[in-house]
């Protein structure tokens, strides 16, 4: 399990790499566009639509894994954390593996969509004609690699110390 988790841990780390530069990429388009409607009253043609269609879900899903193996998202506890026995057992496994049948949906759902985009050859026609299937496989790559890391987790994870 040690292999996977080192792969896992890689891809995690490469996958926020790319949504962090995504954000980098969202500032400057952003400030482009604004100097240059401002200085030469003319907007950058294709930043919406960049933006709108593959920067936005980069940032929303592609750090997802990572944030969580870092535990740095937000979380809304109703249950102690560490509950003694069989019973802390079995919350801690399914504190995991409930959120990943939730976000294994999402990633098979916007897999579909993702693939009927790519064999209907779905198109944004602009300035730029962008090809939607790969803007709509951002979503199932991100939140298909946290489901790989809720399971990771829910599989290696020691069973919570007694209190």
């Amino acid at each position: 399990m040690h292999v996977v988790g080192t792969i896992l841990r890689k891809l995690e780390d490469t996958l926020h790499l790319l949504g962090c530069l995504g954000l980098l990429v969202v500032v400057v388009l952003i400030n482009a566009d604004i100097l240059m409607r401002l200085v030469l009253h003319t907007p950058v043609q294709f930043q919406f639509e960049l933006t709108e269609l593959y920067l936005m879900p980069a940032l929303a899903t592609l750090s997802l894994s990572r944030v969580f193996r870092d535990g740095g998202h937000l979380a809304l506890d109703f249950v102690p954390e560490h509950l003694p026995g069989v019973l802390g057992v079995v919350v801690d496994k399914l504190r995991l593996l409930l959120p990943a049948l939730f976000f294994g949906l999402v990633a098979w759902m916007s897999g579909k969509f993702a693939l009927h985009a790519f064999q209907r050859g779905e198109v944004e026609y602009g300035v730029v004609d962008w090809p939607l299937g790969w803007a709509y496989a951002i979503v199932p790559l991100g939140c298909g690699v946290l489901v790989l890391r809720l399971i990771y987790d829910a599989l290696t994870r020691e069973a919570p110390a007694p209190v």
